[in-house]
């Protein structure tokens, strides 16, 4: 499976082709479903561009994406970034009117476990993000829930193309004891390396304007379809090569 985050916290200072509204992310993502994504990751934005997590903004992107992809899983972000208070996290959780189907929680972060629990609650799926040079894998496999979990998400930060699958070798290597499925990325420098590694290794993966701005080859991507049609493409080399 390869999920398309089209967004994450890039903003248009990033490139013309970041989505921000919630027509543009549906347009995103549509195209990138017809490339070969097969889940969407988003990061909501109010009216002045700013990520939220307000139910009336998530509740736009779901929606529009929704419609645009029908039948395509929809997730979106709890990062602290967009509110750094993980009680307040947990509460607007618990105020949105238009479920997402998942949700990412990054488990490094304060209160995630907060934030997981209102998710739990609430029947919608955690994609656990755990991210390198963190201690989030020894705190999350410490949660006692951590087998209601959708997936664990293994975010490789190492953004140097030369260590940065070393790095998720490392990641997943803590994350052994997980019994939930692992979805592998990476990130700027990192995604390539880190993508041909998920797919070596058959594991779910993601690309997206969030984590890269540059094809394979190095030229700048017009936009998250070409970048999941080149993900596509490392995808079946691997299968063909097995």
């Amino acid at each position: 499976m390869i999920q398309v985050c089209p967004n994450g916290a890039r903003t248009r200072a990033d490139g013309p082709h970041i989505p921000i509204t919630p027509d543009e992310l549906a347009a995103s993502v549509r195209e990138a479903v017809a490339a070969g994504a097969r889940d969407g990751h988003l990061h909501p934005r109010d009216a002045d561009g700013a990520e939220t997590l307000e139910p009336e903004a998530v509740a736009a992107a779901v929606a529009a994406v929704r419609a645009a992809a029908p039948g395509v899983p929809v997730g979106v972000t709890t990062a602290a970034w967009a509110e750094p208070d993980p009680r307040r996290r947990a509460a607007l959780v618990r105020s949105w009117n238009v479920l997402p189907d998942h949700a990412s929680v990054n488990w490094h972060e304060e209160g995630a476990e907060l934030v997981a629990d209102a998710l739990l609650e609430r029947g919608v799926g955690i994609e656990a993000g755990i991210f390198s040079g963190t201690d989030a894998a020894e705190r999350f496999l410490a949660w006692p829930r951590a087998g209601r979990v959708l997936r664990v998400l293994a975010e490789v930060t190492d953004t140097d193309p030369a260590t940065a699958p070393g790095t998720a070798r490392d990641l997943l290597d803590r994350l052994r004891a997980a019994t939930r499925p692992i979805l592998l990325h990476g990130e700027d420098g990192g995604a390539w390396p880190v993508l041909r590694l998920a797919c070596a290794l058959g594991l779910p993966t993601r690309i997206g304007l969030e984590d890269a701005l540059l094809l394979p080859d190095g030229s700048p991507a017009p936009g998250n379809a070409e970048l999941v049609r080149a993900a596509v493409a490392i995808r079946r080399a691997h299968e063909v090569g097995r």
